[in-house]
């Protein structure tokens, strides 16, 4: 995995320097620091690499580092911000706040503050890696069936954990009826209804939801991974994570691989 990088843009190449200096002693090899003399040159190297932190300067020749945001939010460029300026107008403050900026540091800068608020800005970095990777993760169709029956204890909110605790077992509409003591035809009905989806519908979702979970966090097989998910086929596995998530468990895994690789 690359490391992630940091990157200072300030037309004084005092400062500049001053920070690259601080920033290398705290980040022990860890983060890679570069740095910028200004907003255009800063702005080819965000196309060219990911950026997971920006240090700015506000006040520079040409671009200022606001309107260097606001280019970057156009190319959907994303890095987290902390800004650092000899300006302390509130007018600049709440234009950067309105931009997303995280934090917004007065020259001259104070060591310990500075390195406070890179360490924040590593943590929000983190959480939204995480989130992302979530996302990638997680069945919307699912969220909003369980937030729907999150409210109250029914039957069919009982087969779904029954259903969710199961899932490397064959499970049957007849059995989880019965386990939740209702006709087979009215629970089929009645979960239709409730979940917006049928039973066996719900059943393949939530085993791809958990294979898309084990391919990203674990280095099990695809074949231990059907099983693993209650099937007892690799290759109906692979048919049916084609069906739903347009590509192989295989392609999804490197997928997953190449996304955390570039973060």
């Amino acid at each position: 995995m690359h490391k992630k990088t940091i990157l200072i843009v300030d037309d004084e190449p005092k400062t500049r320097q001053g920070l690259k200096k601080t920033l290398e002693g705290w980040a022990d090899g860890k983060y890679e620091i570069i740095s910028s003399d200004g907003a255009s040159a800063a702005i080819e190297i965000l196309k060219e690499r990911k950026i997971h932190i920006l240090i700015t300067d506000i006040s520079m020749p040409e671009i200022s580092g606001i309107d260097m945001l606001k280019i970057l939010k156009t190319q959907q460029q994303n890095p987290v911000v902390i800004i650092i300026s000899a300006y302390s107008e509130f007018s600049y403050a709440q234009e950067a706040i309105q931009l997303g900026v995280l934090n917004y540091l007065l020259k001259p800068l104070n060591k310990r503050k500075l390195i406070e608020a890179v360490e924040q800005a590593v943590e929000v970095q983190e959480k939204r890696e995480r989130e992302g990777k979530i996302h990638k993760i997680v069945d919307e169709r699912l969220v909003d069936v369980k937030e729907g029956e999150r409210r109250e204890d029914t039957p069919i909110k009982r087969a779904m954990n029954y259903v969710d605790e199961s899932l490397h077992e064959q499970l049957s509409l007849k059995e989880v009826a019965s386990l939740v003591h209702l006709n087979p035809s009215y629970f089929s009905v009645l979960f239709k209804e409730q979940a917006k989806m049928t039973f066996s519908e719900y059943v393949t979702r939530s085993r791809l939801q958990k294979a898309k979970n084990l391919l990203i966090v674990s280095n099990l097989s695809v074949t231990d991974i059907a099983e693993e998910v209650g099937y007892s086929t690799s290759k109906y596995f692979i048919k049916l994570f084609k069906e739903y998530e347009g590509q192989t468990p295989s392609q999804y895994r490197k997928t997953a691989i190449i996304s955390e690789t570039e973060n």
